[in-house]
């Protein structure tokens, strides 16, 4: 499940791309299977980073990868790169989980390239405020959410680090009902027959992709998107790299 369109971010052959806080790799994943690029995974916890390591291991053995990659640990805040090496670097659904999230976006400004584009998405503000009101758990944990972003707020924070964005969509409005069954029957009792239920349908839709769930997303999602994602270039006109 994707939530960066690739469309938009356009990975080209020779790119270098940073995917911070990469997870499992979806998104390191599709960036070397798009495009004969060179990508670094990078997450904070090494058990994201090992798991990065075997999928693509995986995709290499079979042959399904065009792209060179690398993955590693590592903090979005000082990250162990030299000044412009990267054309794309990609954050998604990290920044609300950042102590100080400016630093890491400064971060993002200082390792792009002149021409480079960041693609970040973070939760909408409205869905995380229904999730916040009815769990106290969903935020109050080991690695859950420390803050929301209106839109304007972070294309804000955006624009005073040094980037221009150009483009904005929403993604993913049926998850929404997951993650409200899953607050609203705890968020621990993930086996609830309620939320496996509903689950096991969002699985089937990723796997199976079928058009009609699709145009109903996609119908949904300006307004009720659960994630919201930006694109940025690197203003050239701020100061610093």
């Amino acid at each position: 499940m994707l939530t960066i369109n690739y469309n938009i971010l356009g990975i080209h052959d020779g790119d270098i791309v940073l995917d911070v806080g990469c997870g499992e790799g979806r998104h390191s994943i599709q960036a070397c299977q798009s495009a004969q690029c060179t990508v670094c995974a990078l997450d904070i916890e090494q058990k994201n980073a090992i798991r990065t390591k075997y999928f693509l291991s995986l995709l290499d053995d079979d042959g399904k990868n065009r792209g060179k990659w690398l993955s590693l640990r590592g903090n979005a805040m000082w990250m162990p790169f030299p000044d412009a090496c990267f054309d794309k670097v990609i954050c998604s659904e990290v920044l609300e989980h950042i102590l100080d999230d400016r630093q890491a976006i400064h971060e993002f400004r200082r390792i792009l390239k002149s021409d480079g584009i960041l693609a970040v998405s973070v939760p909408s503000y409205y869905s995380e405020t229904i999730y916040w009101t009815l769990s106290h758990q969903y935020h109050n944990q080991p690695g859950g959410h420390i803050r929301k972003y209106r839109l304007k707020q972070l294309r804000s924070i955006l624009k005073d680090s040094g980037f221009n964005v150009f483009s904005i969509h929403h993604e993913h409005a049926l998850h929404v009902p997951y993650w409200l069954l899953r607050c609203l029957f705890g968020i621990d009792r993930e086996q609830a027959f309620i939320p496996s239920l509903y689950h096991k349908f969002l699985v089937w839709d990723i796997k199976t992709g079928a058009k009609p769930v699709r145009f109903l997303e996609n119908a949904l999602n300006p307004a009720f998107g659960k994630s919201v994602v930006l694109y940025a270039r690197k203003n050239m006109t701020t100061g610093g790299q």
